[in-house]
């Protein structure tokens, strides 16, 4: 399938999965699973370790490692034959984790959309709303803008779908695709059970890393990165 083509279906894909979270509460029956209508309380506090280590601080220190890493090699050892061998599958991968992480925070300052945690159901302020809803003036008047859709946390993970152009077997291209997946989702799920953030808006991260990662490919092959010259 060709990249254009990849694009195309996932922005459809994208639109949809926006479109059908808005319109149903598919989200509260998942996010209910998390939550104890008791105790009014998530079944795991966001400060409880070593959760908080292992799926948030310390993944995060460990995706900026390995952005660094990639980027190092593009910088000392651009000319070693290894690293031409797989500079466009790196460059990919430096410019997802720079540009997934930037813009899925940057939509998350102007969707105004609230955390599970937040919503009246779970015991929050803010009315249950679609992203493309707005809320009653003197709701907006009274109470700060929230900034939980989409979940800015599993896109540093999702970034790492950027793998998949980094290997030139099918094989490899599916095992880096499911690293992505995995590492993404683990970050997604953490924040899902202490209330920060629903399935939606982990799926709809994901597909809306998967994009941007298409576009940034399609980007760097229309340089046509010339190849080292061997002697």
């Amino acid at each position: 399938m060709t990249l254009n083509r990849q694009i195309l279906l996932t922005a459809l894909l994208l639109v949809s999965i926006i479109l059908f979270f808005g319109m149903t509460d598919f989200d509260l029956s998942i996010q209910d699973l998390f939550y104890n209508f008791d105790t009014h309380k998530w079944i795991l506090d966001w400060s409880q370790q070593p959760y908080k280590f292992i799926f948030y601080d310390g993944i995060k220190k460990l995706l900026i490692i390995i952005a660094v890493l990639f980027l190092l090699s593009l910088l000392f050892f651009w000319k070693k034959p290894l690293i031409q061998e797989y500079k466009r599958g790196i460059i990919i991968i430096v410019l997802s984790a720079i540009f997934v992480p930037l813009i899925a925070s940057g939509l998350k300052k102007e969707t105004n959309m609230p955390c599970p945690k937040d919503e009246i159901h779970y015991g929050g302020v803010y009315p249950r709303t679609a992203v493309w809803q707005e809320y009653p003036e003197e709701f907006t008047l009274t109470h700060k803008r929230s900034k939980c859709w989409p979940a800015g946390h599993a896109s540093g993970g999702f970034a790492l779908l950027s793998l998949f152009f980094l290997f030139k077997k099918r094989r490899n291209k599916i095992i880096g695709l499911t690293i992505g997946f995995v590492t993404g989702w683990s970050m997604g799920l953490y924040k899902m059970i202490i209330g920060d953030h629903f399935f939606s808006h982990t799926i709809i991260t994901m597909v809306l890393s998967w994009l941007i990662i298409l576009l940034l490919a399609k980007l760097v092959s229309a340089f046509q990165l010339p190849k080292l010259q061997k002697k």
